[in-house]
């Protein structure tokens, strides 16, 4: 259709029928049309689903990958937590995606770099590693570290059992915004500048609790002992670890942010969006944007969080409703 024809349609328009046919060529399309999915909403609505992964069926996947498939032929062994919402492949919550991973002992998983944020939290490990930028830490039990977007990063187990942990990235997030490069290193291994347990990028267990232990109560009961392990390097994600006691409840509130929980020890109960989680040690449960939550603790715990709360309180989206 020529740029006339076009006018012209527009022009001789005497219904509202023929005025959307003629929008149709001019890719435009009426803001006061009803559509399947709103523009505006008086709330968050999401298709995401609170989920729960248990950590036993998924090492015993990895266990069967291991068998089946080497780090030569997966770069990084690991099962991803995809919520099994329409059109979705990888994505854990809208912003965030979560995987549990494993090495063997003597692998290697070779160097490379991406535009997405990560994080690793250690579920059963010893004697692996990572390798940041050059420099070389250990991935013991209950450390969480960090790999910031675009560091060079590979792995390694000098251990004789099977390491596992689990990733948070933002990888979603990226995709929406598009800004995602990626580059496999040139000579496969990043050379080791340096080694030191005292990596920027390893909160160890040892340290988690220390600062635990320093920590407050919430006065208002939505949470337990929390602190934030603070990474300016990774600004998307938001890292809370939290102390909850044996036969605490906390009060049920909901925010205009994503949580993937995992808990680090102990066991209990969640109510997530009317969803009744039963979790333990190593799990993994997604608390999608505006579900009521609240945590029913049956054995002292620690729980690790990841959210993209600080991301929506930077685009001043955030909010907060708690429940008597």
């Amino acid at each position: 259709m020529t740029d006339t024809a076009k006018v012209d349609a527009l022009r001789n328009a005497g219904n509202l029928e023929a005025l959307y046919a003629a929008l149709d060529p001019l890719d435009m399309t009426p803001g006061w049309v009803d559509r399947e999915k709103p523009i505006l909403s008086v709330e968050p609505d999401t298709e995401f689903r609170p989920m729960h992964w248990k950590y036993g069926e998924c090492r015993a996947a990895l266990d069967a990958a291991g068998r089946l498939i080497n780090t030569e032929l997966a770069e990084r062994r690991n099962l991803i937590l995809r919520n099994p919402v329409k059109g979705n492949d990888i994505a854990t919550t809208r912003t965030l995606v979560n995987a549990y991973q494993m090495i063997l002992p003597g692998e290697e998983a070779r160097t490379h770099r991406h535009a997405p944020h990560a994080l690793r939290v250690i579920i059963d490990s010893e004697g692996s590693y990572s390798v940041v930028n050059g420099e070389k830490h250990p991935m013991e039990t209950g450390d969480i570290v960090l790999t910031p977007g675009w560091c060079w990063h590979g792995h390694g187990h000098d251990g004789d059992q099977p390491a596992y942990w689990l990733d948070g990235l933002d990888v979603p997030l990226t995709h929406l915004l598009e800004p995602m490069f990626f580059e496999e290193h040139p000579e496969g291994f990043a050379p080791v500048e340096r080694v030191t347990p005292d990596s920027p990028y390893r909160f160890t267990w040892d340290m988690i609790q220390e600062r635990l232990d320093a920590a407050e109560p919430d006065p208002e009961g939505f949470f337990g002992r929390r602190i934030r392990l603070e990474a300016d390097e990774v600004p998307t994600i938001g890292i809370h670890v939290e102390r909850l006691e044996a036969g605490q409840n906390t009060r049920r509130f909901r925010h205009a942010a994503n949580c993937v929980y995992s808990p680090m020890m102990g066991s209990g109960v969640s109510e997530v969006g009317g969803e009744t989680i039963r979790w333990s040690r190593g799990d993994v449960f997604a608390a999608p944007i505006w579900n009521w939550i609240e945590h029913r603790v049956e054995e002292d715990t620690v729980m690790f969080v990841m959210t993209d709360e600080f991301l929506m309180r930077f685009g001043k989206y955030y909010r907060f409703e708690g429940h008597a």
